[in-house]
């Protein structure tokens, strides 16, 4: 390569997300000089904020707890998902590449897993669903290992911490309101407020982390170790190109333009367009209601550099992004949002209603399919925003959005207007500007389904995915309770999402494609920057992050061994 660079690298990554960071430890592992550019001040990107499960079917966790699975039954319950739009070639390579790419990763890097034994798959009525093994999370990391680059590490989001900058899961939670109640809770919970309070001597937050952020810390720490230069506050400008192979990117770095080659090629890992009004606008309904959880950071530069380059973009998904119901406070000029995932709508005692005051969905599904529901009840009745009303002994037991469980003040939701309140039913709805009498008639024939433990209307706490995400404790259904102890409660929700699903077209090798079918020579996509593997759809819990690991390993491995097929399986590379 003749051409002048300020510098050269055997790879360059943009993004450093777990698709980008997987690319690039792949590749330092096999031993290439890899450098990775992130526009933000932190390395991370919207894994770092995500709650971080992967979803991987045959990874060696589940095989070691004895979980049963088999790649026809994991098949079967993607194409009766995705229909004629599972692409034989991408779900091959995943299925074929994703344990050994868990297994790499573990091998090689600080990565750490552990399976959920149960984790029902978000259909898991479907053929060949399953009830756990599916789904890994990574282990707690404890941040002090970072050092120094601890402040490199992108935050999680605030409405996620406790106490300021205390990071908690599931279990921590139900620790910390029971820690009255049993003895084992008080010392779990004793012990995670010691440890908080040692972490805030020398650290701005918890070191503890878990999730996403853990995901996304023990990457960072991989990087370190493997030598990886991280370049924070440097944004990708412009692939650069000779004799029709892209051979560098231009970067923009504290203020000054430079170019760096990349002798083996460049990965595109920028994490979609969630934040790019033109990508709304043109993909995501009723876009100017719609409100996404992903770093604001996260602009399409990706995509825009592939496509500057004659990559395509994939048309053919059934959605644009991954659908979460938002929930969004405004006060003192400043606007939070909170993704009603899976800490409420699932419980018992909590219904959705429409502007007319009625249910229009199972309130316990996917929050995918949740917001689905809300886009095709808008076709006829308003639904954005949809609200989700509760009485005074939920609110306290479970919480509502950003009004955390347990007896609290609420003057300030109230004022702010996020939380509303009425003494009766009617009065709720006559504040939410909604009819009273439907309203009434949906709470009275929820009170019914709670006592009978069936909702004949649309079948709330029917499944083993609904029952996971309900109280364990509560009889007879785990999802239906009653709205009876006034006063009563609501919060508006919108559409929203948690990434975007379409992307740059790539082959199942992670290289970008052209309409024609051809590969960009030297350009690879990962991660929100590639085409979602589920067209859209959203199977179960981590089929963003289980895909952007494989596809990520599999990209660092084509630019190690580019004349090795990443789409052989690991027994035919074996005996070759």
């Amino acid at each position: 390569m003749t051409m002048p660079f300020d510098e050269m690298r055997d790879v360059v990554v943009v993004g450093s997300g777990a698709a980008g960071m997987a690319a690039a430890l792949t590749a330092a592992a096999g031993g290439l000089d890899v450098a990775v550019v992130e526009k933000t001040d932190f390395i991370g990107g919207g894994t770092a904020v995500s709650g971080g499960a992967v979803w991987v079917p045959g990874n060696a966790h589940a095989n070691a707890l004895g979980i049963p699975d088999s790649r026809e039954a994991v098949l079967s319950y993607l194409r009766a998902i995705l229909g004629n739009r599972l692409r034989t070639d991408m779900i091959a390579s995943f299925l074929d590449h994703g344990p050994e790419a868990i297994a790499f990763l573990e091998a090689k890097t600080s990565l750490r897993f552990v399976a959920r034994s149960h984790s029902p798959d978000y259909q898991p009525d479907l053929p060949g669903a399953a009830l756990g093994g599916r789904t890994i999370d990574p282990e707690p990391f404890d941040a002090r290992e970072l050092g120094a680059d601890f402040g490199l590490l992108r935050p999680p989001l605030k409405e996620f911490l406790a106490f300021g900058g205390m990071m908690v899961g599931r279990k921590d939670i139900d620790a910390l309101l029971g820690a009255a109640r049993s003895w084992e809770a008080f010392r779990h919970s004793a012990g995670l407020l010691l440890r908080y309070a040692r972490d805030r001597i020398g650290h701005p937050r918890g070191t503890r982390l878990l999730m996403g952020n853990a995901l996304a810390g023990r990457l960072l720490k991989s990087a370190v170790d493997l030598g990886l230069a991280l370049r924070v506050r440097t944004e990708a400008l412009r692939l650069i190109q000779a004799d029709d192979r892209v051979v560098g990117v231009e970067v923009r770095s504290e203020g000054r333009r430079l170019s760096i080659g990349a002798r083996r090629g460049v990965v595109l890992a920028a994490g979609g367009a969630p934040a790019d009004p033109k990508f709304r606008a043109a993909h995501v309904p009723y876009a100017d209601r719609h409100y996404s959880m992903a770093p604001g950071d996260n602009t399409g530069d990706g995509i825009r550099l592939g496509l500057s380059v004659a990559g395509a973009l994939a048309s053919d998904n059934v959605g644009a992004a991954f659908w979460t119901p938002v929930s969004v406070m405004r006060e003192d000029g400043t606007e939070t949002r909170f993704p009603h995932l899976i800490l409420d709508r699932q419980k018992p005692g909590l219904i959705a209603v429409n502007g007319a005051g009625r249910r229009f969905v199972n309130e316990a599904v996917s929050y995918h399919e949740f917001v689905e529901a809300m886009h095709r009840s808008h076709e006829t009745v308003p639904t954005i925003p949809a609200f989700l009303i509760c009485d005074r002994r939920f609110l306290r037991r479970y919480g509502l959005g950003l009004v955390r469980p347990g007896p609290r003040p609420l003057g300030r939701f109230l004022r702010a207007g996020y939380l509303v309140e009425g003494p009766t039913i009617e009065a709720l709805a006559d504040r939410l500007s909604v009819p009273a009498k439907p309203l009434r008639e949906a709470v009275e024939r929820m009170n019914e389904a709670a006592r009978t433990g069936a909702d004949p209307e649309f079948g709330k706490g029917s499944n083993a995915y609904q029952r996971y995400l309900g109280d364990p404790a509560h009889r007879p259904n785990p999802c239906l309770g009653p709205i009876s102890d006034a006063p009563f409660y609501a919060v508006r929700v919108f559409p929203g999402d948690i990434g975007t699903a379409t992307g740059l077209a790539t082959d199942a090798r992670a290289r970008v494609l052209r309409a024609d079918g051809r590969a960009v020579p030297g350009l690879h996509a990962v991660g929100n920057d590639m085409n979602s593997i589920m067209a859209g759809t959203y199977p179960g819990a981590g089929i963003t992050l289980g895909p952007a690991l494989t596809f990520g390993y599999i990209a660092g491995r084509a630019l190690v061994e580019e004349h090795e097929s990443v789409l052989t399986t690991p027994e035919e590379r074996r005996s070759a």
